[in-house]
């Protein structure tokens, strides 16, 4: 595999303490993380839909076996293929907020689950617009349950989660922020810069 200018710089910066993660995934991913391997990992099948090419966060994870179905191959919000495989996991790492019909894609999502399997849905709330190539929407914890609930899935099977703070929101409007060297992972509920969910299909 050949480094660019880009993965060096990331990995000079990763060892000398740095940390290039951006700002609003550090407490997500964390925590998602945590909420993940609680599932036992080893014995699930996952997918991620539109899966970033710099991020093995998810991929990291010990799964029975991890595959991706990445945009404009494979579009969330068009009808499935007949022969769409079910999985124990669908993974939806800040797709959302990109979507034209996200309720068409939680259908989807909650179509592709076997009984007893989870989705995981992350967005960014208090952050610029990003066109890529659009940018539609935003949820908070509340807005992001029920819709999850409205695509099928049952309300008290839903847990959420969010993290941000005043300086967090201020860092985060130069162009996507980084952890750095250190910054304060307290939260203030009412300053979210990222949104969660995890949701079960009963």
């Amino acid at each position: 595999m050949t480094l660019t200018l880009r993965d060096l710089a990331k990995r000079t910066l990763n060892a000398v303490g740095y940390d290039t993660t951006h700002l609003q995934r550090v407490v997500m991913y964390k925590t998602c993380n945590e909420w993940l391997n609680d599932l036992g990992p080893e014995n699930l099948d996952c997918t991620e839909i539109s899966a970033s090419e710099r991020n093995d966060v998810w991929r990291s994870i010990n799964w029975k076996t991890y595959s991706e179905l990445n945009w404009p191959e494979f579009d969330v919000c068009e009808p499935l293929d007949a022969h769409q495989e079910s999985v124990d996991v669908v993974i939806a790492d800040q797709v959302f907020e990109h979507l034209l019909w996200p309720y068409r894609a939680g259908k989807n999502i909650h179509t592709m689950l076997r009984p007893d399997g989870y989705t995981l849905i992350t967005v960014p709330f208090m952050i610029p617009v990003h066109e890529v190539p659009i940018d539609c929407s935003r949820w908070t914890e509340t807005g992001l349950k029920y819709l999850l609930a409205e695509c099928g899935f049952e309300l008290d099977e839903i847990r959420t989660g969010s993290w941000g703070n005043r300086s967090s929101v201020k860092a985060n409007l130069k162009r996507w922020a980084r952890y750095g060297w250190y910054r304060s992972s307290k939260n203030d509920p009412r300053y979210p810069i990222a949104v969660w969910a995890l949701a079960r299909k009963t």
